[in-house]
């Protein structure tokens, strides 16, 4: 996997929460600020705001445009970003780790720490 988004861009990427089964990020940058390339594994993000962005990876562009309060899918992927709308990008992103081999007994129900 190429470089950590947290230690590329710690001004726009910040650890809320990380266990050994999760690692969960909070984006949030400004129009016209841009990322240093860098990878994600499979995670689900979740928008906090409506933005316009553009990716760029390998050659390939896409430029998206995403709501406020959506979860999406996204497969793990090496890239650069930029906010290119007129406002401010915020969004989590719930990074994946290795899956469990099983259900563990003594879990205890409900949020744990």
């Amino acid at each position: 996997m190429s470089a950590d988004p947290v230690v590329t861009n710690p001004e726009l990427y910040t650890v809320v929460f990380e266990n050994d089964r999760v690692r969960v990020l909070r984006y949030r940058d400004q129009p016209g600020d841009a990322t240093s390339p860098h990878g994600h594994p499979d995670s689900v993000m979740v928008t906090l705001s409506s933005f316009s962005r553009r990716l760029t990876a390998g050659g390939r562009q896409v430029e998206l445009a995403l709501e406020a309060g959506q979860a999406r899918w996204v497969g793990a992927q090496e890239h650069a970003g930029q906010n290119i709308g007129d406002t401010e990008s915020h969004a989590i992103f719930v990074e994946l780790k290795e899956a469990p081999s099983g259900v563990r007994d003594g879990t205890p129900l409900g949020p744990d720490r």
